[in-house]
């Protein structure tokens, strides 16, 4: 099946991208009997570092469902998912942890915050859990970045949404994750506070050299990508290359013809 990333053809090996994150033959199928449902059909896929990836498809496609599997979120039904050279489809529960913890940086639509926290504690949550310490000039560097000095003693439910949202996108980004999933970052957000999300999320590619997936269903928040990849029927069936908005809203098209 065609690797989904690729977005030029290689002219010898040392042309080849460097994968943050890849499946083969990945498969994901819940229930049985009558109930059963392939919501990943054998998909090679794999997800460029440094780079902007957005996956989209019409509803049902399998967005949410390849992303949680790539990122150990979910177990599969069969083929394999690696992070870097970790083949992660067969690590324990308790290596799966640890893997999450000290190497993946994670965004929701629900910004997942603990509500007693304040933002700076929720910020380094997952370093505590982890064990490790803070880079402070990091920190600072991600906090200030994010506008968010002023409002590190402040609670979650003391925040705006966007606000929130920036507390989740510093949590993700202050342990220097491989790679950070982003399912729909922006779901949760008005226009100026997706945006503000959408343009440090480009930030940290650019700037940064972080690895970003995202699902999102938002050809606007699509555009910021460097390549967007789209399912149906939970395969992979096109991509696209520096994407425009309009360009994005007629590839959905065709597919949901």
């Amino acid at each position: 099946m065609t690797d989904a990333t690729m977005t030029r053809a290689p002219q010898t090996p040392t042309d080849e991208p460097t994968m943050a994150a890849q499946a083969t033959g990945l498969t994901k199928i819940y229930g049985q009997g009558n109930t059963r449902v392939v919501a990943l059909d054998g998909v090679d896929i794999g997800f460029e570092a440094g780079k902007l990836t957005a996956i989209m498809g019409p509803s049902g496609s399998g967005k949410s469902t390849l992303l949680h599997c790539m990122a150990g979120l979910d177990n599969i039904s069969g083929g394999e998912t690696r992070v870097g050279d970790t083949l992660i489809s067969e690590l324990s529960d308790k290596q799966l942890t640890l893997l999450r913890r000290q190497r993946l940086g994670f965004i929701f639509q629900a910004f997942n915050l603990v509500p007693t926290l304040t933002a700076e504690e929720n910020i380094m949550l997952p370093l505590l859990l982890g064990g490790r310490e803070a880079d402070a000039d990091w920190a600072r560097t991600v906090t200030e970045s994010l506008q968010l000095g002023e409002r590190l003693q402040h609670r979650p439910d003391e925040l705006s949404g966007g606000q929130q949202q920036r507390v989740a996108v510093a949590r993700a980004l202050v342990s220097r994750p491989e790679i950070i999933f982003a399912d729909e970052p922006t779901g949760n957000l008005d226009s100026n506070s997706g945006q503000e999300v959408l343009g440090f999320l480009r930030r940290a590619v650019d700037d940064w050299n972080q690895t970003v997936v995202m699902v999102t269903h938002d050809a606007h928040a699509a555009s910021y990508a460097d390549l967007v990849v789209f399912l149906r029927d939970g395969k992979f069936v096109d991509r696209l290359a520096s994407p425009t908005a309009d360009l994005v809203l007629d590839k959905i098209r065709e597919l949901e013809v």
